[in-house]
Formats: C-alpha cells, structure tokens, sequence
C-alpha cells in the first residue's frame, strides 16, 4: 500500500473518530502520530520521534513542542499540534518560529489532526516564514498534495531538495491565490491593465466599472474554452448517448457550453465542482454518467442526464455559496459551503444519493436514461 492510499484510509476514518476526538491529546494519538508513522517515521523510537521536545531558547525555559523528528541524530521536522477542529488561523506559531531557529529543523507543521501546514525558512536562513509553502487538508484530500508530502517521508527526506521545492510551491500557491481572487472580484489595477489594451479613450470611472465585469466574464470564458479544447484532445474522452430524438447524438459527462451575455454562464467554480463531483463518485459508478445541466439561478448536476436524477445543485452566483443537496424525499435542501473544495465534505450524502437512484431503477452502475423515477421536488 502506498502513501496515498494510506492517507486515504486515515481520511476516511475521521468522520467515525472525530466525535470521540475531545482533546488535543486525543488528536495526537488519533491522527497526528498515525500520519508521522505513515511518512515511515517510527512513533516509539525516541531517536527518531521525540514528543513533547524541549530545546531552551533565550528567557523561554522548558517551552516544549509537540513533536520532534529526527535523521540522523539531527532534529528535521517539528510538529505542534492543536485539538482537531482548531481554526489555524487564529493559531500562532510562535513556538514552532522560536524552535526553528535553534534547532537547525528545516520543515515546521503546526497541524489540528485533519489540516497540516509545512513552514520553512525561504524568505530568511534560519527564520521561520510567516506563510506556509503547502497545506493539507486530510478531509479535502488532493493527490497532487499526497505526492508532494512523499518529501517529508523518512525514505525521501533530502533538504536541499525540499527547499527547492518548497519555494516552488510556496509561489505557486501564492499566485494561485491571487489569480482566483482577481477572477471572483477583479482588482482596479488588473481591469485598468486589459482595459488600456483595449479601449482607446480615457479610462474613467465609468469605464472602469463597464471593464471590471467584461474581464470577470472574459476570464471565466476563457478558462472554459480552454478545458473544453482539452476535453477535444481526448484527455477526458467522453462516449455519446443513443440520438435523443434531434438527430445528434448528446454527448454524456461534458459540461454545459458558455452562453452568450445574458444567457447562462457556466462559471468556473461550478465546472470545478462538478470534476470533484465526477472524483467523488468514480469509485460506484461509470462517472460519464453525471452531467452537468446549467440554469440561471443554479446549477444541475445529474445521473444519466435525467432531470428526475438530481445527484446535486450549485448555487455559486453569489458570495456565498451553496450546495443544494437531496434528502430521501427528494427535497433540495441548500447547505453553506465556503470553497468548492467543500463538496468533498459531503462525499458520503452524494454517494448515498445515486446509489439511491439505481436501486430504484434497477440499474447497478449502467449507462441507460431511466426516466421512470419520481421527481425531484422544485426540479425545473
């Protein structure tokens, strides 16, 4: 079993535990200490992984960190723990940032059991930066991240290697960041930048605000165009459905295409939930079979292309953003999410809802349009 399947098994273990999970030390024994022995660190030899390690520092005497692993008789990774549910945010690192500078560690996690933030020092030698260069969320598991937490590992551990790595996504994750927040609310100097390109006359308020949505919309069309470019180039091949009566052929999986002003937009952020959707339910069904159906006020995702299959809706046009969510008696029931990221958090509910559908059709993980079941209650 390799590293990503390991996590994997440790990320789906913590619905059942985090209930039980009531202490900090309770998230240390739970999650934290299982997560160190799956990177190939041995919990119970004190050579290797120290808890609650001690390392004076200045007037600060008998300060303690949670965890301290070593290589070769050398400290290179310090872990503070906080109780699972902890908002990181609020968090200082100020033990881990005062540890890192006598200690020689290069790498300091400050984890809550579930979310685990890597430091470094790549702004500074020996000074703990202020931002962390990867983050992982155990109950929003990315395989990219899996990969790249390989390099913590006991096998694959080389710090000048890491630092190279670190710094690359550190930045990485920094312009994403700002990239997505200037496609949500574009920033003065970002729509004046494209304007300038294009509009010949003064740029005044007026124009500012006109730019300010036409780059929005132009950013959210051209992402589209890319991916649909892409799924063209068979990267993603999709299989066609029977001729539904039109005379061409529908095509199942694919999203909805851009409209026009003032028709339906398929947003990113509902293209990217409906790819998690698809990695949510690959494992019980042939995930051609979910296809997006977009509508002014949210967006539809469906089993077989059968509006009386709602698996979900996203309502992502406004701030804040929603999942609707269908219970057993096929009522839509809106949940707040903060990121897109969340729908992972409802992987479970979304299983059981098409599991649900196929068990009353009949149809065991098939492709065909069952259109006998009942529908969905304020389906459109």
């Amino acid at each position: 079993m390799d590293l990503i399947e390991r996590v994997q098994g440790l990320s789906a273990q913590i619905p059942r535990l985090e209930k039980n999970i009531l202490t900090e030390e309770a998230t240390k024994t739970s999650l934290v200490m299982p997560f160190i022995s799956m990177l190939g660190y041995n919990v119970f030899d004190p050579a290797e992984v120290i808890p609650e390690f001690i390392a004076d520092h200045g007037i600060k005497k008998g300060e303690k960190v949670d965890y301290a692993i070593f290589k070769d008789g050398s400290p290179i990774m310090l872990i503070e723990c906080k109780k699972i549910g902890t908002n990181l945010d609020q968090e200082k690192t100020s033990q881990l940032f005062r540890y890192f500078n006598v200690t020689g560690a290069k790498v300091g996690v400050l984890t809550n059991g579930t979310i685990y933030r890597f430091f470094s020092d790549l702004e500074k030698p020996n000074i703990m930066d202020d931002k962390a260069f990867l983050e992982m969320d155990l109950q929003n598991l990315k395989e990219e991240l899996v990969e790249q937490i390989k390099r913590f590992s006991k096998d694959s551990f080389n710090i000048d290697d890491l630092t190279n790595s670190a710094k690359e996504m550190k930045y990485i994750s920094e312009i994403k960041k700002l990239i997505t927040k200037e496609m949500e609310n574009p920033s003065v100097d970002y729509v004046k930048y494209f304007a300038r390109q294009v509009y010949p006359g003064v740029i005044t308020k007026a124009v500012q605000e006109e730019f300010s949505e036409l780059t929005k919309r132009a950013m959210g069309q051209f992402i589209m165009e890319k991916i649909e470019k892409t799924i063209k180039k068979g990267l993603e091949p999709s299989i066609e459905s029977p001729d539904n009566g039109s005379g061409t052929p529908k095509p199942i999986g694919e999203p909805m295409e851009v409209k026009e002003a003032g028709e339906i937009i398929t947003t990113p952020s509902e293209l990217e939930g409906f790819y998690y959707l698809k990695s949510i339910l690959r494992d019980i069904i042939d995930t051609k079979r979910v296809v997006m159906r977009d509508n002014k006020s949210y967006c539809a995702l469906l089993l077989d292309d059968n509006n009386r299959k709602t698996i979900c809706r996203f309502y992502f046009d406004s701030k804040q953003k929603y999942i609707g969510m269908v219970d057993e008696n096929k009522t839509i029931n809106k949940v707040k999410i903060d990121d897109v990221d969340d729908i992972y958090k409802h992987s479970e509910s979304l299983k059981i809802t098409v599991q649900r559908y196929d068990e009353n059709s009949g149809n065991k993980g098939g492709n065909k349009n069952n259109n006998s079941s009942e529908k969905i209650n304020g389906e459109e």
